[in-house]
């Protein structure tokens, strides 16, 4: 008996006939996890290795910091330990995306005014910059501001040099900022009333009053 040639067989695959396929692969578009993902940008701060001796030997692991931000005054930090580096990374920034907190920036650029944070024996000054300053910081706290946005500022960690009391001081201080909308809301006044006065405060220690 004869058999059939195979080009008269239809092309079936696991799926049914071939092209019948949904386009799942990279051309295709973004879920909104994926989207939400490609806004985030995150920084590897310090991984440091941990060595547990046990029967037989020593047993390593690691435990990584992570900044993560959406350069649009979002930003977040979290640590993660694993057996790993990759595996640590990613609990790390899990972690991170979990802790973000919102900070008004003046301008888009900078802070709104000067402010001090503290954790442990870390103490952190922060002071708003003009245009065309950078970022003048340490490591740490550079990464911080680079997540978050901000393109002006000049740092000043003290005290200690941990990145973990380093990071967490930076934040005590950026959370207790205020923008002028939330002081004026909190007074009973308006806007204009609080930026002038700060202006006119800033001019005349300019001028040395």
């Amino acid at each position: 008996m004869a058999r059939t040639p195979s080009s008269d067989r239809p092309e079936r695959g696991r799926g049914g006939e071939r092209g019948d396929r949904p386009n799942r692969g990279r051309g295709g578009e973004q879920t909104p996890r994926e989207r939400e993902e490609s806004e985030f940008v995150d920084k590897l701060v310090h991984i440091n290795r941990v060595a547990k001796v046990v029967k037989g030997g020593r047993r390593f692991a690691f435990a990584a910091l992570v900044v993560v931000g959406d350069a649009k005054g979002r930003v977040g930090y979290g640590s993660g330990k694993a057996r790993e580096v990759p595996e640590a990374i990613r609990k790390a920034t899990e972690q991170a995306k979990r802790n973000m907190v919102k900070i008004a920036l003046r301008e888009g650029r900078t802070l709104h005014h000067d402010a001090f944070g503290h954790f442990g024996a870390g103490r952190v000054i922060l002071r708003a910059a003009p245009a065309g300053t950078g970022i003048i910081a340490g490591g740490p706290m550079r990464a911080v501001f680079e997540t978050m946005g901000v393109q002006d500022v000049v740092a000043k960690c003290l005290g200690t040099s941990n990145p973990h009391n380093m990071i967490k001081a930076t934040f005590d201080a950026l959370v207790n900022l205020a923008s002028p909308r939330h002081v004026a809301a909190k007074r009973g006044k308006k806007v204009g009333e609080i930026i002038g006065r700060r202006d006119g405060a800033a001019a005349a220690a300019a001028a040395g009053v």
